[in-house]
């Protein structure tokens, strides 16, 4: 082999040599203070609800639940939207023992918490 192809093969091999960088990790991972963000802002916004509301103008007020459940009680549509407000587990993920539940029957704000939602359950 020609000894002047030595350095021209050495840097050609740098241009092939590559690293690996991960942009967004995990999908379930926030960091500390996006977590504490969501839940100050959920909870300023539920302070603001009122009984009665439209779940429209709910979810416009509210945005995007953590959580959804309907089912069907005396005969009337209920659902159930999560939203988080309060940390519970340090394990990157977000469960309904986390969020505060709004209450919609017939599409109208019933209430919201714990204690209103047991109060549907069979």
């Amino acid at each position: 082999m020609n000894k002047a192809l030595l350095p021209l093969l050495g840097l050609a091999s740098l241009g092939l040599s590559a690293c690996v960088v991960n942009v967004g990790g995990d999908e379930d991972w926030h960091d500390d203070s996006s977590w504490k963000a969501l839940q100050h802002k959920n909870q300023q916004l539920i302070s603001q609800l009122t009984l009665g509301m439209s779940q429209q103008k709910v979810q416009e007020i509210m945005g995007p639940a953590e959580f959804s459940e309907a089912f069907m009680a005396h005969g009337d549509a209920v659902q159930v939207l999560y939203y988080r407000t309060r940390h519970v587990h340090s394990d990157g993920k977000t469960t309904k023992d986390e969020c505060t539940p709004l209450i919609f029957k017939q599409q109208q704000l019933l209430g919201w918490g714990t204690k209103r939602t047991n109060s549907f359950k069979a």
